[in-house]
C-alpha cells in the first residue's frame, strides 16, 4: 500500500481474508480467475510492504529489487491481461464476449510492452513523503499511449460485461484512476493499486450467489451454477 509498511501489510492481510471468502463463492471453474483478484492484490500489497521496509532500512538491496519487481510485474504486466481475461471467462453473451476478447488482445500488447521495459530499463523505488514512487527511464514517447491502452484493457470490459454489479466495479475503478491521476500523478502506480485493491471487495458481491433484495440472482451466474450442478449430477 502506498502510505506505510504497516498499512501495506495490514491491507494485504485484509485482502487475503477477502480473497479466501471470495474463492469460497466460486461455483464454476470460469469464476476462479476473477475470484482470485483480491488474493493477488494481497500478494502485491505484501510486496510493497517489503519495499517500504527495505527502503527505510537502506539494507537488503536484493530483497528490495525482488519485491519491487514483483509489485511492478503485477501492476504493469499481469493486470492489463488478467482483467479482460477474467471478465471474458465469466461472460455468457457471445457478442459481448468477442468484444472483451478484443480488449484482451490490447491488454496482452500492453503486457508485452511493459515486460520489455522492465527487462530493458531501470526502475528505482523511492519514498517521497508518504508514498512510494517508482522512478524509471521507460521511453517517454509511448508512455501516454500505452497508459491509455492500459486503461482501455483493464476498465472497458467491466462496462461491457452483462454480469450484474460489474459496471459498478468499473465505475469505482475508473473514479479511483481519475482521482489518482489528478492528485497523485507522480505516484500513480502505487496509489492506484491501493485504491483498486480496496475496491476489489466488490468482487465478493459480484460472485455472491445469494438472492438480491429484488429476489433474483445474476442470470449469468445462475447459468454457470446450473451448468456446474448439471455436471455434478452426471458424476
Amino acid at each position: 500500500m502506498c502510505f506505510s509498511a504497516g498499512a501495506s501489510f495490514a491491507g494485504g492481510a485484509v485482502l487475503s481474508a477477502i480473497g479466501v471468502a471470495t474463492m469460497r463463492k466460486v461455483q464454476h471453474p470460469s469464476q476462479r480467475l476473477f475470484a482470485s483478484i483480491p488474493t493477488l492484490f494481497a500478494f502485491q500489497q505484501f510486496a510493497e510492504g517489503v519495499v517500504w521496509l527495505t527502503l527505510k532500512s537502506g539494507d537488503h538491496a536484493l530483497i528490495q529489487t525482488a519485491a519491487g519487481n514483483f509489485f511492478l510485474l503485477m501492476a504493469l504486466v499481469i493486470w492489463p491481461s488478467m482483467m479482460p481475461m477474467a471478465v471474458m471467462k465469466l461472460e455468457q453473451n457471445k457478442k459481448r464476449k468477442n468484444i472483451i476478447a478484443g480488449f484482451l488482445v490490447t491488454g496482452m500488447i500492453v503486457s508485452l510492452y511493459y515486460t520489455f521495459c522492465l527487462a530493458s530499463f531501470n526502475v528505482n523505488p523511492t519514498v517521497t513523503g508518504f508514498h512510494v514512487q517508482y522512478v524509471n527511464d521507460f521511453p517517454k514517447t509511448l508512455g501516454f499511449v500505452v497508459f491509455g491502452l492500459y486503461i482501455l484493457a483493464t476498465i472497458s470490459p467491466l462496462f461491457i460485461s452483462t454480469i450484474k454489479k460489474m459496471s459498478l466495479f468499473g465505475i469505482l475503478v475508473f473514479v479511483s484512476c481519475l482521482i489518482t491521476g489528478v492528485f497523485y500523478k507522480e505516484f500513480l502506480t502505487s496509489v492506484w493499486c491501493f485504491f483498486a485493491a480496496l475496491i476489489s471487495v466488490v468482487i465478493y458481491f459480484i460472485l455472491n450467489p445469494s438472492h438480491e433484495m429484488a429476489g433474483e440472482a445474476d442470470p449469468a451466474i445462475q447459468t454457470l451454477s446450473s451448468r456446474s450442478a448439471g455436471t455434478h449430477s452426471l458424476l
